[in-house]
C-alpha cells in the first residue's frame, strides 16, 4: 500500500507518532504515514544551530538571574527552564552522535540536554571523564549523573574514583551518583550500598559546599532505601556527629533528623 506524504513544523510533531522520516526541508519535517504502526518514530530532525536556536528562542534572562543567584555558573547559560529542555530531548530522541557535539558548544542548557539525549549503553569512561572534568555548576553535575551517568556501565566503578579527586564537582558527582543509584538502582544487593557509608563518612569534614551537601544527600538516600539501609547509615551519621567538625556534625544531624523522623 502506497504511502502519503505531509510536511508538519517540528513542533506540532508528537513525542511518538506512527511516521518514516524523509527529507529535511529547512525548519519543517517532510514525514512519510506509514501502514505500519508498531515500531518507534524516527525523531531527530534537528541539527545543531537550529537546536541553539530553539534554545535562545525559549530563554529567558530573569531565568538566568535566578540561576545565578542559586549558585549556577551562568557564563555559558541562557536561561532556559529544565522542562522545555526535557519536551525538545522527547522529540529528539536517544541520539549518541548529537548529544557529543552538543557538549562540544559548552552552552550550559545544551549540556544538560545533550545528557538527556545520549544512550548509556554508548558511552565510554573517557567521555565520562571528559565531562566530568567540565562540571562548574551543581546543577549538570547532578542532571547528567541522574540523566545518563547512573545509567551507564562506568557507575558504579566511578562512586569509588571520583570522591577521591580534589576538584570540587568531580568530588560531589561521586556522590551525587550514590544518591541516584541509591534511588534508581532497584537490583543492587544493599551490601554493595553499604559500602557507601565508610566513603560517605571518610569525606564528611569537606567544607566546600556543593560537596558537603552530596555527602549529606547521599547519607540520606540511600538510608532511605530500605529499613536495613537505614540502621546502616544512622549508625554511620552518629560516628560522623563525634567528629570535631563543623561541617561532619552539620551532615550527621541534618540526616538523622530526617531518617530518624521516617
Amino acid at each position: 500500500m502506497d504511502s502519503e506524504s505531509i510536511v508538519l513544523p517540528l513542533d506540532d510533531l508528537p513525542v511518538r507518532s506512527p511516521v518514516m522520516v524523509g527529507d529535511f526541508l529547512n525548519s519543517f519535517i517532510i514525514i512519510q504515514i506509514s501502514d505500519f504502526y508498531n515500531f518507534d518514530a524516527i525523531i531527530y530532525f534537528m541539527d545543531i544551530k537550529q537546536i541553539i536556536a530553539h534554545l535562545k528562542k525559549n530563554s529567558n534572562p530573569r531565568d538566568r538571574g535566578g540561576m545565578s543567584r542559586f549558585g549556577i555558573d551562568v557564563k555559558y547559560a541562557l536561561g532556559v527552564k529544565i522542562p522545555v529542555l526535557r519536551s525538545l530531548a522527547k522529540k529528539l530522541g536517544k541520539n549518541h552522535k548529537l548529544a557529543l557535539d552538543l557538549w562540544k558548544t559548552k552552552i550550559h542548557e545544551a549540556r544538560i540536554l545533550a545528557s538527556m539525549i545520549d544512550e548509556p549503553e554508548k558511552v565510554t569512561e573517557k567521555q565520562m571523564e571528559e565531562w566530568v572534568k567540565c562540571f562548574n555548576s551543581w546543577d549538570i553535575c547532578d542532571q547528567v549523573c541522574s540523566n545518563l551517568f547512573d545509567k551507564t556501565a562506568f557507575a558504579w566503578e566511578k562512586i569509588y574514583e571520583w570522591p577521591k579527586r580534589k576538584e570540587e564537582f568531580v568530588r560531589r558527582a561521586g556522590f551525587s551518583l550514590m544518591a541516584y543509584l541509591a534511588c534508581h538502582d532497584k537490583k543492587t544487593m544493599d551490601k554493595e550500598f553499604i559500602k557507601f557509608f565508610p566513603l560517605i563518612k571518610k569525606h564528611s569534614d569537606d567544607e566546600r559546599n556543593f560537596v558537603k551537601k552530596a555527602v549529606n544527600w547521599a547519607l540520606r538516600q540511600t538510608g532511605k532505601k530500605n529499613n536495613n539501609l537505614k540502621k546502616h547509615a544512622i549508625k554511620t551519621a552518629e560516628e560522623i556527629a563525634k567528629i570535631n567538625n563543623k561541617t561532619a556534625q552539620w551532615i550527621a544531624m541534618d540526616a538523622l533528623r530526617e531518617l530518624k523522623s521516617r
